[in-house]
């Protein structure tokens, strides 16, 4: 099957999706407009071409007198290249830029009025196809995850399932659930909603984001037909307080993405990925579970956690990966950004830069992709900062499986619904399951 490439433009989006766009800053005059475009509408280039980059800067659809806009031109998360102060006193100005080698170009506008500062940007891909990641295969790569999920299988999952009455409906029960994953008392935890009609359903995985928070049942698409898993990644209960959350973000995890990331077998992650493997041995478990339907899904993490799902677990049978985490943590090493959590870009992230080097050739989402054999479709943008498109092509580049990319480049780090509502109708088609 022959690769998708599916482009999205802002102008084609219903309001619904346009709506879903971050926030202006607090204090922001609504009426204040500031905008960054590209002369091409997918904001792709090839190598030799100019991107043209177009800075408008209006309030109440009028230019305003003596408006004087920085503007950096950059690659990803790298120093600027130029830095330019724009005269937008007629409304407008347009500077250009190119790129030598395949990667992204960006303009980031600025401007502080009355003490609010407004920012916008665009960012131009040149030849981003022909990207290919930096983070080399360690030549025990399979047979190290091979043993680690063998391992953490001769721990007994022990599951535990509360039915949550308040949360449950006729045609669904809902569950808090968890299970023993990579050591006994090591458990992961999660929402299950799962169909009251007897019978045997598909079965969908969600791997979560970053972050530290509770998760949610998913009532509608076990309505569907299909029973579904919301999982949390750090041993913790998934069903409280906001506040709990809260604490331990500011603490106990704040920086858990690093944690014992100097060892390959103590590294935070180990525990997790094993874990997702335990989370499909979990639902296989269920009477209510057809094991010949299963598909993983996750955006960010949980894009990365999706792609290895699909290698580390022979079950799964589709994956859906919105920008992808984890991928190609080399690339600073090679002068370009590499992925969430870009722990080469800064000095502390150097620190024992061997050590981190040597484990994380046995996480970086680049390595899995390579071994991908399930089908998979995936999202992201071209202005999204804490994922880096030149990471999530450094994936998309080496996967051989049959693919497909849902691009909206004016995006960030979200997903609007002309991604979304395409991706999810793809997951139920590969379960079997009519969108409705």
């Amino acid at each position: 099957m022959r690769p998708r490439l599916l482009v999205a433009l802002a102008l084609a989006l219903p309001a619904a999706a346009r709506a879903q766009v971050p926030a202006p800053p607090a204090g922001a005059d609504t009426s204040v407009h500031l905008v960054v475009t590209l002369d091409r509408p997918d904001w792709k280039y090839a190598l030799g071409d100019t991107a043209r980059f177009r800075v408008s800067l209006v309030r109440a659809g009028r230019p305003i007198p003596g408006a004087r806009v920085r503007v950096d031109l950059a690659r990803e998360r790298m120093p600027a290249m130029r830095r330019d102060t724009v005269d937008l006193s007629s409304g407008a100005a347009t500077l250009r830029g190119a790129l030598p080698e395949p990667g992204f170009l960006r303009a980031t506008a600025s401007i502080r009025l009355d003490s609010v500062t407004y920012t916008a940007m665009a960012t131009a891909g040149f030849a981003p196809e022909r990207l290919r990641p930096t983070t080399p295969m360690p030549a025990d790569f399979e047979a190290f995850w091979r043993k680690a999920v063998a391992d953490a299988r001769r721990t007994p999952l022990a599951p535990v399932m509360t039915r949550l009455p308040e949360r449950s409906t006729p045609e669904v029960d809902v569950y808090h659930v968890s299970f023993q994953n990579q050591r006994v008392g090591s458990r992961l935890y999660g929402m299950l909603s799962v169909p009251t009609k007897p019978g045997r359903y598909p079965a969908m995985l969600v791997v979560p984001g970053a972050g530290v928070r509770p998760y949610f049942p998913s009532v509608a698409t076990a309505r569907r037909g299909v029973v579904h898993l919301a999982i949390g990644i750090h041993g913790i209960p998934v069903d409280r307080d906001s506040l709990l959350y809260n604490e331990l973000r500011a603490t106990a995890l704040q920086n858990y993405m690093r944690a014992g990331i100097e060892d390959r077998d103590l590294y935070y992650y180990k525990r997790v990925l094993v874990g997702v493997v335990r989370a499909g041995d979990f639902l296989m478990s269920l009477p209510q579970v057809d094991s010949t339907r299963y598909v993983v899904q996750g955006g960010s993490q949980g894009g990365a956690l999706a792609i290895m799902a699909g290698v580390l677990d022979p079950r799964v049978k589709a994956i859906a990966s919105s920008y992808p985490a984890m991928s190609d943590h080399f690339g600073y090493l090679h002068g370009r950004a590499g992925g969430w959590p870009h722990v080469f870009q800064d000095t502390v992230g150097m620190k024992a830069k061997p050590e981190k080097m040597e484990t994380l050739k046995y996480y970086d989402t680049v390595n899995f992709a390579r071994l991908l054999r399930v089908p998979g479709i995936y999202a992201w943008g071209y202005n999204d900062t804490t994922v880096p498109p030149t990471s999530s092509y450094a994936v998309y580049n080496v996967i051989t499986a049959p693919k497909q990319v849902i691009i909206v480049p004016e995006t960030g780090h979200y997903r609007v619904p002309a991604q979304s509502d395409p991706m999810d109708a793809w997951l139920l088609e590969r379960l079997g399951v009519h969108a409705p």
